[in-house]
């Protein structure tokens, strides 16, 4: 698995300044930290015991929060695992 390296310059970038993770509620966060550890949306909602639609709708909020835009070259769930991950690194 190669990782782009323009997108780890982005996200280095990124920490310097104010963390858009700072964005998130804490439901987002917790949301966010199941998307990283590779959990799909149908796992998230058994685990938290919501519905899979709501779930989906946090997932949809947290990219538009995180200024994640569909895009066709990069997973947007890859994307904001690696923000997670840089923010948990600091």
């Amino acid at each position: 698995c190669r990782v782009d390296t323009e997108l780890v310059r982005s996200l280095v970038a990124r920490r310097r300044s104010r963390s858009p993770l700072e964005e998130l509620t804490p439901r987002q966060r917790e949301i966010l930290g199941d998307i990283a550890a590779g959990r799909s949306n149908a796992a998230i909602a058994q685990q938290r015991g919501l519905t899979q639609r709501a779930v989906e709708k946090h997932v949809s909020e947290i990219f538009g929060r995180l200024g994640i835009a569909n895009d066709e070259t990069i997973s947007r769930r890859v994307h904001a695992t690696l923000l997670y991950l840089a923010e948990s690194a600091a």
